[in-house]
């Protein structure tokens, strides 16, 4: 059922907001114009939403579970898709084929499957790894000290490309408290770059933090609750 006007109408304009708020964040903290790519988070959300934020010219949109992915993906196809969620090993062999990027590569294993199940689908599949920066024992992601094995180990797989690092660091509304853990995994991306990688994102920054995040050089934010509203 197509979506009511007036809803459609609300997401095109959160989406122009948070647009808005990405520009001035740019031009705010001196990042060159259009430096930060916008993701769409559309976890939850369903295919009528997604068409809407769509059709008011969003291409990009991250998704953060395979079998709710599935679906949305094989009904639009002329959008691009990113992994961002948790990722389990049964799952690596659709991710492969549907998505462009995974940022969430936080072990060998997973890395290993994706590459191996790669084989054969056209172009490497972009990568990051996630970094557990503030080293939550829930949260998954690699801790920071592990990061320069696991970076020569992925960097060394043929159907991989390693972009960078992503991290969801732990919750505050403390502007500067964001800005210093924004700060760390920026230093850890510089870390790895002294070792000679060549890796050009950083997928950090969401909804509610990401001033801080394009302050401290984020590359790509994964925006959901900005743009589609509070999930239901």
């Amino acid at each position: 059922m197509p979506l009511k006007y007036d809803i459609a109408a609300d997401i095109c304009e959160r989406l122009a907001r948070v647009r808005k708020a990405i520009a001035r964040a740019e031009q705010r903290y001196g990042r060159p114009a259009e430096s930060v790519i916008l993701l769409a988070a559309s976890k939850t959300q369903t295919v009528e939403r997604i068409r809407a934020v769509a059709q008011c010219g969003q291409r990009l949109f991250g998704e953060n579970y395979v079998q709710e992915a599935e679906p949305k993906i094989t009904q639009l196809r002329d959008l691009r898709w990113h992994y961002i969620g948790p990722l389990q090993a049964n799952k690596t062999g659709r991710v492969v084929k549907l998505f462009e990027w995974v940022h969430t590569v936080d072990r060998l294993k997973i890395a290993r499957r994706l590459s191996t199940q790669r084989a054969g689908l056209g172009k490497p599949l972009d990568v990051c790894l996630q970094v557990n920066i503030s080293r939550e024992p829930h949260r998954a992601g690699a801790l920071p000290e592990e990061l320069p094995q696991l970076a020569e180990q992925v960097a060394a797989l043929e159907n991989l490309r390693l972009r960078g690092l992503m991290a969801i660091p732990a919750a505050t509304r403390d502007f500067e408290e964001q800005r210093r853990t924004f700060a760390a995994i920026r230093s850890a991306l510089e870390n790895l770059h002294d070792r000679g990688h060549c890796l050009d994102a950083l997928s950090m920054g969401m909804s509610g933090d990401l001033e801080a995040a394009i302050a401290e050089g984020a590359t790509i934010v994964r925006i959901g609750t900005a743009i589609f509203g509070p999930r239901r």
